[in-house]
């Protein structure tokens, strides 16, 4: 086993990962989560579940909900004046077990399209907060729960092997572009987003047929420099929409040079004349 990592500063980790014990890139550990494991299904009730953008987009397509649907139906989204970006949680089940409404007795029902929070499952990772010049990398913990009976099995892993086992670079790569989104320098001395902005951001993030829709039907594409393939594009491939509403993230909240609109467009040609 490795040396363990340089430990991140406590007070600095989220409130859910304190205590827990990080990873290094080499360390093991035991874990199995299948019908032979005699808490099977049991971890997948009254928990609070985040969903990032990809997580909300593959849900809704895999139920054939568009994303606000989607969004409505299955959903909460918590408002503390601590959160400087929104935060979209899956809701429970209503019954008294408060069952992930996705759950079966054979497993998940939705198990392809499942959250990145379940896939990643026992282990967590947290985004250090932004520092002016640094580059914050993914730091990584093992969640040792009493409730799961999985870590008592011997199949041993590390954090690298058990991300290609879930599948996970697939969707970080697709989601790069909102890890630099909340990990943005300009939220470094406790800057939040206004009301208008959390608006754009959920929107753009989270609800992308609705940001698809105003891209689309608005001005939009008259305003901005985009090209005829781009738009045609947009039309129909939701990860190509992502990303782009990753870029437009960037231009619209942090004010970086990621879009051009037309009359700047305009304005360098007609300064070349």
């Amino acid at each position: 086993m490795s040396k363990p990592p340089e430990e991140q500063p406590v007070d600095e980790l989220p409130e859910a990962l304190k205590g827990r014990r990080q990873l290094g890139p080499k360390e093991t550990f035991c874990f199995a989560c299948n019908p032979d494991v005699p808490c099977f299904t049991d971890c997948c009730r009254d928990i609070n579940i985040m969903l990032t953008p990809v997580d909300v987009l593959r849900m809704a397509r895999k139920v054939g909900l568009t994303t606000g649907e989607f969004l409505d139906t299955h959903t909460l989204l918590p408002i503390t004046k601590e959160l400087h970006l929104p935060v979209v949680m899956l809701k429970m089940g209503a019954d008294d077990e408060k069952r992930c409404p996705f759950v079966t007795d054979k497993g998940c029902g939705i198990y392809e399209s499942r959250p990145w929070s379940c896939r990643m499952y026992p282990v967590a990772s947290a985004m250090p907060p932004a520092r002016a010049g640094v580059q914050p990398e993914t730091l990584h913990f093992l969640s040792e729960d009493d409730f799961c009976k999985g870590r008592t099995f011997d199949t041993e892993w590390t954090v690298e092997r058990w991300r290609a086992d879930q599948n996970i670079d697939e969707q970080e790569e697709l989601e790069a572009g909102f890890r630099g989104l909340v990990s943005h320098p300009w939220f470094i001395g406790g800057r939040a987003l206004n009301a208008k902005q959390m608006e754009a951001f959920f929107t753009a993030c989270y609800d992308l047929d609705n940001f698809r829709r105003f891209v689309l039907e608005s001005s939009f594409t008259s305003r901005f420099v985009m090209a005829d393939s781009l738009v045609e594009k947009l039309k129909t491939d939701d990860e190509e929409l992502l990303r782009f509403a990753y870029r437009w993230m960037r231009f619209a909240l942090f004010g970086e040079p990621t879009m051009q609109t037309i009359a700047e467009a305009e304005g360098e040609a007609d300064g070349k004349d």
